[in-house]
């Protein structure tokens, strides 16, 4: 079995950091700023389309989008946290499975917040929003890090916390569990899979009963 996660809201928490930075780039690039709500909403999109949601003009979305990278890198590690038995999760799930992420975060900044909390030699691959052309819920990502990892879609899993990542997986021909630690409510992604669990180490051990059977 290959098991597949998405990053914010189903291993780590980063909202503090992603708040900060968003409100940074206004700060500093000027306009009016969106509420803490409206960018929570968005968490889990590219951020070039977190900003067109939030009112940002396109031929200015790429500054903002710079700015944002630019303070995220420097407060990330300090304002990023494991989720609640995450770190259980990882060491659980790698006992039966093999492990990857696809994240639509920048992968160069999720391999340093995984390295920094000592987990990342847990997964074989690692896809950020750099490795693609299309992020989720495109397919391109979940099936860019099967491929690297050699395994099929239908011994695969994504465990992840928005109908992003549902979609991807659905698309992508992998089952999805999605987790209720991150941004979407059980009634969304019950639209997309009837897996749904509260939190990581829940989804893990659901899996871990699947591959029994």
């Amino acid at each position: 079995m290959t098991i597949l996660f998405d990053l914010d809201g189903t291993l780590i928490d980063s909202t503090e950091a992603i708040l900060e930075s968003f409100h940074r780039t206004f700060d500093l690039l000027g306009g009016s700023h969106p509420n803490d709500e409206a960018i929570q909403a968005l968490i889990g999109h590219t951020l070039e389309d977190m900003y067109l949601g939030v009112g940002i003009e396109a031929d200015a979305v790429e500054t903002f989008v710079r700015t944002y990278k630019e303070h995220y890198r420097r407060i990330s590690t300090q304002k990023t946290v494991l989720l609640p038995m995450a770190r259980e999760a990882i060491e659980k799930a790698g006992s039966f499975a093999r492990l990857g992420i696809v994240t639509t975060k920048t992968g160069l900044y999720s391999r340093e917040l995984l390295e920094h909390f000592g987990v990342m030699d847990a997964f074989e691959v690692l896809i950020g929003r750099e490795d693609v052309t299309h992020a989720k819920p495109h397919p391109e990502p979940v099936l860019k890090a099967l491929e690297k990892m050699g395994s099929e879609p239908h011994r695969s899993w994504l465990i992840g916390d928005t109908r992003l990542d549902a979609k991807a997986a659905e698309r992508a021909g992998v089952g999805c569990v999605g987790v209720l630690s991150g941004y979407d409510n059980e009634a969304q992604l019950q639209l997309l899979t009837p897996f749904i669990e509260n939190n990581v180490l829940d989804a893990v051990d659901f899996l871990a009963h699947r591959a029994k059977t």
